[in-house]
């Protein structure tokens, strides 16, 4: 492990006193500590700025700024807007690594010293996670349905000269699928890797932050008919989840979202290009497989844009 390595960990958080004490131990006491850790705090009206002025209070490398105050919790766009908020209280010249992570996670304690080492393995590498984990109500451990081509979005490292060429963040509720598939289109590479010892602990299931799960389904099919998902691809999606909690009903709501925003006929992700590219890839991944699909797009691209990381 290199002294050197330098990263920042941005961390938007919202009404998060259930799990903060848990989730920010875990993240303080990680064997390689981020260069700056940035927490925002997007308008939190429970316990969340106590804990967070509590906990972080003599931490040298550590801020709390606010994002916004009360109002409803705004799922997706909310989250990269607060991110964004971060950012501007960092220059990304200073650091090689960039990290978006929640504060409802238990992560291992060489958590960030783990993924920075596959960076650093892997030139080509733009950003990449752990995979989540979960405990339902009795006590029974799941994974959370989550490609190994895609980083998580409750914790994402980005390498900064990757970050830099998608261009940021979109703020919708589909940012953390977009910027997967953004980076293949320009030779990166994107993963998620079960094994390694990275993976963590979401102690909140994903889609679960407002309401219910199953409200976080539908606006799964939502966010992925914005994105620009084929129906067969989507349906494909919904069919592989008819094995994990809540089974059937989880897989009928992530089409009811989807049909429903086709038939509301919502605005679709206004980059043309990028859902052209996306539904080969869809369907190159429906023939083929997902990681033959995604192996043949990282080569192609790297062709096309005559790719060269910087640290090669």
């Amino acid at each position: 492990m290199s002294s050197q390595r330098r990263f920042c960990v941005i961390a938007p958080c919202r009404d998060e006193e259930a799990h903060l004490e848990v989730s920010l131990s875990t993240l303080l006491g990680q064997s390689e500590r981020p260069t700056r850790l940035i927490v925002v705090d997007d308008g939190s009206t429970d316990r969340t700025p106590e804990i967070l002025e509590r906990m972080l209070r003599g931490v040298p490398y550590a801020t709390v700024v606010q994002s916004r105050k009360g109002g409803r919790r705004v799922l997706g766009g909310g989250v990269v807007q607060a991110f964004d908020v971060g950012l501007t209280e960092v220059d990304l010249d200073e650091f090689d690594y960039v990290c978006k992570i929640d504060l409802d996670l238990r992560l291992p304690p060489d958590y960030f010293s783990r993924v920075i080492d596959l960076l650093e393995r892997d030139p080509h590498l733009g950003t990449v996670s752990g995979k989540p984990y979960f405990f339902d109500a009795r006590g029974e451990r799941h994974w959370e349905v989550c490609g190994d081509e895609n980083s998580v979005g409750m914790t994402k490292i980005y390498r900064v000269a990757a970050f830099r060429d998608i261009g940021g963040l979109v703020p919708e509720v589909m940012w953390d699928a977009i910027d997967c598939h953004e980076m293949r289109r320009r030779g990166w590479r994107a993963a998620s890797v079960h094994g390694e010892g990275l993976e963590f602990e979401h102690m909140r299931p994903m889609g679960s932050s407002d309401r219910s799960i199953l409200t976080g389904r539908a606006r799964h099919g939502r966010g992925q008919y914005f994105m620009g998902t084929t129906p067969e691809f989507l349906l494909a999606s919904a069919v592989r989840r008819l094995l994990e909690p809540p089974a059937v009903s989880g897989s009928v709501a992530m089409v009811v979202g989807y049909l429903g925003a086709a038939l509301a006929r919502i605005p679709r992700y206004g980059d043309a290009t990028f859902r052209r590219d996306l539904r080969r890839y869809q369907r190159e991944a429906l023939v083929r497989g997902k990681r033959e699909a995604t192996l043949r797009w990282e080569e192609r691209s790297r062709e096309l844009v005559g790719h060269v990381p910087e640290s090669a």
